[in-house]
């Protein structure tokens, strides 16, 4: 599992095409949200755990980073290959990346 600041995972993105995985509500997820993400929140991985694939690159987004990264430890506890949770998350990234994106 990595961390990734919002600078450093708009660089990767430029070469990389992971799943980004968007564990907030969906009332957050209207607000705004990474184009091509998928939305499970928080509450409901456990109940949907077996429609991800634990080979795939998985970037765990949320508001701001926590609850992505309890996610992330999760995922890498009970064996994602390749995880990545975002820093500061999509509050980071209207900030630093996408000032277009609406801040909440």
């Amino acid at each position: 599992m990595k961390d990734l600041s919002a600078t450093e995972l708009n660089d990767y993105l430029k070469n990389n095409q992971p799943l980004l995985l968007d564990v907030r509500e969906q009332w957050e997820w209207d607000k705004c949200h990474f184009k091509n993400s998928t939305l499970l929140p928080m509450g409901q991985i456990m109940s949907n755990i077996e429609q991800l694939d634990k080979t795939q690159e998985t970037v765990v987004i949320c508001h701001h980073g926590i609850r992505s990264m309890q996610v992330a430890r999760y995922f890498d506890s009970i064996g994602f290959e390749c995880i990545i949770n975002l820093q500061g998350g999509i509050d980071a990234w209207a900030k630093k990346i996408d000032n277009s994106m609406i801040a909440y």
